[in-house]
């Protein structure tokens, strides 16, 4: 494999596994319910799909009862500041992976993912490169995503790729900027957040998930294409279960995830620097 070559595969795996961490802990929509994650652009002269406005930036479509009872469970959910999260996702014949760790987001999104490929293109790239599962490190600054010891390979005997935020904001095309807001501002209330705007909100009934009695609330959130977001809260107003469905340009996708062990204690140790690679720095290569 030529130099060049090598440069550019390092570089395509770099925003796979960025395209895996944004969607294990923010959803397939991304932060506007497009049904696209942004994932950086993999040029300093390429683009990625676009968002449009965050579900904080529009006005609320719900009102009356519904209204409360859903900002209610924003609230709560809010100051609860970390959970355990479980989660499966497919976004078209693109990905498939499942997600599980613990995530805080009291000052900045903070926490470990483990992420497993389990379908989809991405995967495939992923495998023939010997890896088919990361741990993901979200600290308030940047994001970390080890990769196997084949790739490593690549990168001079380094594990790990590190994404700062505020670099990602200098990507052109302006899906950096989507992607890094989108880190920064991931909480289990997006989904309630999305719900929010919607016009069509109704609240299906009781329900039991996992062993616990909820309320099940559900509603369709326009953007690029239609997403429906469900989710299951029970009765002290704290998500218990999301469920997501769309479509990309790649085909249906929906991610499941599960909620639980409110306020556990969060923790993500920034990885060596001697075993990192900077994403910026991958990009800038690309192109020598």
């Amino acid at each position: 494999m030529t130099g060049t070559r090598a440069r550019r595969t390092v570089v395509s795996v770099g925003v796979s596994a960025a395209l895996a961490c944004v969607t294990a802990c923010t959803g397939p929509g991304g932060s506007d319910g497009s049904g696209d994650a942004a994932p950086p652009a993999a040029s300093a002269g390429s683009t990625a799909p676009s968002a449009s406005a965050p579900p904080s930036s529009r006005p609320p479509a719900v009102t009356g009862p519904s209204a409360d009872a859903l900002r209610a469970v924003e609230r709560a959910t809010g100051r609860a500041g970390s959970a355990r999260v479980e989660s499966t996702t497919v976004m078209g014949s693109e990905l498939s992976l499942d997600a599980a760790g613990a995530l805080g987001w009291d000052a900045g999104l903070t926490g470990t993912l483990t992420i497993t490929y389990t379908g989809g293109t991405t995967a495939e790239t992923m495998r023939r490169l010997g890896t088919t599962a990361m741990e993901a490190r979200y600290l308030p600054d940047a994001y970390y995503a080890r990769m196997g010891d084949a790739f490593a390979e690549r990168l001079d005997g380094r594990h790990w790729i590190k994404y700062v935020y505020e670099d990602l904001e200098e990507l052109d095309g302006g899906a950096g900027d989507d992607f890094a807001e989108q880190m920064r501002n991931t909480t289990p209330h997006r989904a309630v957040k999305l719900l929010l705007t919607a016009e069509d909100v109704r609240r299906v009934g009781e329900e039991t998930t996992r062993g616990r009695r909820t309320t099940h609330w559900s509603g369709t959130v326009g953007g690029a294409t239609e997403q429906t977001v469900d989710i299951w809260v029970d009765d002290r107003d704290l998500l218990v279960k999301k469920v997501e469905r769309g479509r990309t340009k790649t085909g249906e996708m929906t991610q499941t995830a599960y909620y639980g062990d409110y306020g556990v204690a969060v923790s993500a140790e920034r990885p060596p620097a001697a075993d990192t690679a900077d994403f910026k720095e991958l990009l800038a290569s690309q192109g020598s």
